[in-house]
């Protein structure tokens, strides 16, 4: 089957731009092809194999621009990806990091992690969870080592659970992994979260080195505490983790408690970001460092949080917090706003602030989220580590 692009979209395509929206297309189809499908120019010309599926982002992948998409080809991406993430495989002190990135590694809308022996496949559309058995298999001879795998579906579908075993030996639970020297519990099959957000791994690295060494941290959006944890097997003084949900109370806990951290020692604070922020004040509370890692877009009762619009509002009332000389590590995954408009949103926000302020160290994502440099979006991560002075 061809799909004709249009005249306009040609040029992007032919230079390796993967990700498919509709205005892309000569004529819309009415419904998807469950099948591989060819894409060609105005002259019937070929560009690329790849598929139409209904997601998030745009409405299909290019995938092969040399010819078909087959058993064999899909193997040789498992292979091509895994032999990308050797270091991360001999690394003892690391067991959990990204197998296989979607577009970065030539196949968009499906993301594969591994957790110790086990792999987490994320689907991000119907076309390609249609093709399951096909991948499943690929994946199968080109990465035997794993055990066992669970998978998360990442579209709206009414028929199935968001989570669910997909082939081999159950994990244990929690299955305990690594990340530079420091043990994470995680939860392959409790919903479409595993209790640790992997692109991170750089940022609690540096803290689990020591950078936090002897002073106070305040974890925003702390989720099951990561942030928290690392920082403390770093030797801070003591973290204090703030997160609206319930959850996070018991799952920041068992963080602490598997790296034998005394849970005493730490403050979990189970209340919206934004009232904490008053209560801080109002308490006269200061911390040497604040973490800022927020959600792209939240909703509660009192307020529509995005960080596009609010993120300065964080950056100011953290300053109101942070002892007169403190470090700031703000973070973002929101994959619409450019680093560059990124850090213009804190500087704006530091200035209006009046403090002296010096950008350290950027991270975006680590090299096993492989990117594809034809398509600049999926380098979402954007992370700042800022010196600042009141």
């Amino acid at each position: 089957m061809n799909i004709i692009v249009t005249k306009k979209s040609e040029k992007k395509f032919k230079g390796r731009y993967p990700l498919i929206q509709k205005e892309d297309l000569l004529d819309m189809p009415k419904s998807f092809s469950a099948e591989w499908v060819n894409f060609v120019d105005s002259n019937g010309q070929f560009i690329a194999t790849g598929y139409l599926g209904e997601q998030n982002k745009g409405i299909g992948w290019l995938v092969n621009w040399q010819g078909s998409v087959d058993s064999l080809f899909l193997e040789s991406l498992f292979l091509k990806a895994k032999n990308h993430r050797t270091a991360y495989e001999q690394d003892e002190s690391t067991t959990a990091y990204r197998l296989f990135n979607g577009e970065g590694d030539g196949l968009g809308g499906l993301i594969i992690d591994r957790y110790d022996d086990f792999a987490v496949f994320s689907w991000y559309n119907e076309t390609l969870y249609q093709k399951k058995e096909e991948i499943v298999q690929a994946f199968r001879k080109s990465t035997p080592e794993i055990k066992g795998a669970y998978e998360k579906i990442r579209f709206s579908n009414d028929s199935l659970p968001e989570s669910q075993k997909l082939f081999g030996l159950d994990a244990p639970e929690p299955l305990l992994v690594s990340e530079n020297g420091v043990t994470y519990a995680t939860y392959l099959n409790d919903g479409l979260m595993t209790g640790i957000f992997l692109d991170q791994k750089e940022v609690r690295g540096r803290l689990a080195e020591g950078i936090v060494a002897g002073k106070t941290v305040l974890n925003m959006f702390s989720y099951t505490g990561a942030f928290s944890v690392a920082s403390a097997m770093g030797g801070s003084n003591t973290t204090t983790s703030v997160d609206l949900a319930k959850r996070s109370l018991p799952k920041t806990k068992e963080q602490f408690e598997v790296n034998h951290l005394a849970v005493e020692d730490q403050k979990i604070v189970v209340m919206d970001v934004f009232d904490y922020f008053k209560y801080a004040a109002r308490k006269q509370l200061n911390y040497d460092v604040i973490i800022l890692d927020p959600p792209s877009f939240a909703r509660n009762k009192k307020k529509v949080f995005s960080v596009a619009k609010n993120y300065g509002d964080l950056v100011k009332d953290s300053v109101d917090i942070l002892k007169k000389e403190g470090l700031l590590i703000a973070s973002t995954n929101a994959a619409n706003i450019s680093l560059e408009k990124y850090k213009k949103m804190i500087v704006h926000a530091l200035e209006e602030k009046q403090v002296r302020y010096k950008i350290k160290e950027t991270y975006q994502l680590p090299s096993d989220f492989k990117t594809n440099k034809h398509f600049e979006e999926g380098n979402y991560l954007k992370v700042f580590f800022i010196d600042i002075q009141k």
